[in-house]
């Protein structure tokens, strides 16, 4: 079946990315596969990676240092917006996907692809995020997916990639699916997913078992410039550096674990497990400096758009329209949400404690039930009663 004729590949090492090496080339009749392996932080050494894409049939195999953009352009911006998918999910796997799509048609264009190429299956969620992203990008390129089409059990799949020289995993494979990058691990499948079923200590890795936490807290001071994370305990961090100490520090406390049930684009529920120590952190902390820093009215009409903007990224449309236009309206709320956040880590909470901030709309003359108090109290009664007028004239038509 003579698809494309070079094909730029995600790779990841895994048994179904190295099995669609010899797969496009065998039954579809790709001539020249590049695989492209994205390095976001996931914590392994990407160089056996490159040479096994080589070994299983690849042309070229290249490995791309995102982790930068990663933090950038997709990481901060969702923090800006307060992201979380059900008011729970930080999308720590879900902002990856937009960025190696556009790795994948990058690449493309530099090799002369006409086709890229991805290993999910047809259940998931990032099917959608990888082939709308790139139609988004590149409306002209054909998209191949050929884990969603071959029919294998995992079983069949390994002896396929065995046939061409693919090594099968050495070690018994684990139950679970994890995916990893810099803003967390992502765990399901296996005995999770019996909904009923608590998850064993060895699924999590970036967040430690309360038990095991120290005795005393970790105060933290997070500093934002724009709503971006800039600083911790008033030193300047780059930003892979920041979210990997902060990683650090908030995991140690048992801090970053979510257990869901959670609403699939594709319509199905799914149990999933997710360890996003700073992210979650960076998001309750930003949060609350918004509250300080802009107006009622703002916050407020804000939530609703971060609700849309959640569920924008995690359906895959990272590039479309929509979020284009949501992410003016977040940057402008933004330019005045600069301070420092203080965060006491301990026992699996993080607790916010302090805020402050040089454009800060707190007013202590305004707040004080003190003898500073400059609130004029005599302007209440007037604006109670023009206030409560539509509901007085409501209450005595009813009483009539």
């Amino acid at each position: 079946m003579g698809r494309a004729e070079k094909v730029v590949l995600a790779y990841s090492g895994g048994v179904d990315t190295s099995v669609c090496i010899p797969y496009l080339k065998e039954e579809w009749g790709v001539k020249e596969v590049i695989t492209l392996a994205a390095d976001l932080g996931q914590g392994e050494e990407l160089g056996p990676i490159k040479e096994k894409a080589l070994t299983s049939g690849a042309l070229v195999s290249l490995v791309a240092d995102a982790q930068v953009s990663f933090m950038n352009n997709y990481a901060f911006p969702a923090i800006q917006a307060n992201a979380l998918y059900e008011n729970r999910y930080p999308l720590s796997t879900a902002l990856a996907r937009p960025l190696i799509a556009k790795l994948l048609v990058d690449a493309a264009e530099e090799y002369g692809a006409d086709a890229v190429a991805h290993g999910c299956t047809g259940k998931g969620n990032d099917q959608v995020r990888f082939d709308v992203s790139i139609a988004a990008l590149n409306p002209n390129i054909k998209v191949l997916a050929p884990a969603r089409e071959w029919g294998m059990s995992r079983e069949e799949t390994i002896a396929y990639g065995e046939r061409f020289g693919i090594p099968a995993p050495v070690k018994k494979s684990s139950p679970y699916s994890i995916d990893r990058n810099l803003l967390g691990r992502s765990i399901e499948a296996g005995p999770l997913e019996d909904p009923w079923t608590e998850p064993l200590e060895e699924v999590f890795a970036m967040t430690r078992a309360i038990a095991d936490t120290p005795d005393e807290p970790d105060y933290v001071e997070i500093g934002f410039a724009k709503g971006i994370p800039v600083s911790l305990d008033g030193n300047a961090f780059s930003p892979v550096a920041l979210v990997s100490q902060l990683n650090e520090r908030v995991g140690a406390h048992g801090i970053g674990r979510i257990d869901m049930i959670e609403n699939r684009l594709v319509g199905i529920k799914s149990r999933e497990i997710y360890e996003a120590p700073a992210l979650l952190v960076l998001i309750q902390a930003h949060r609350d400096l918004e509250s300080l820093t802009l107006t009622a009215d703002v916050t407020q009409y804000k939530r609703g758009i971060e609700e849309t903007y959640s569920q924008l990224v995690y359906n895959g449309l990272w590039y479309s329209p929509l979020k284009g236009a949501l992410d003016a309206f977040v940057q402008q709320t933004q330019e005045r949400v600069s301070g420092t956040v203080r965060v006491k880590l301990f026992k699996g909470n993080a607790t916010i404690v302090g805020r402050k901030a040089d454009n800060s709309l707190y007013t202590p003359d305004l707040a004080t039930y003190g003898a500073d108090d400059q609130f004029d109290h005599k302007a209440a009664e007037g604006f109670i009663y023009v206030w409560g007028l539509p509901t007085r004239v409501w209450a005595e038509k009813l009483r009539g």
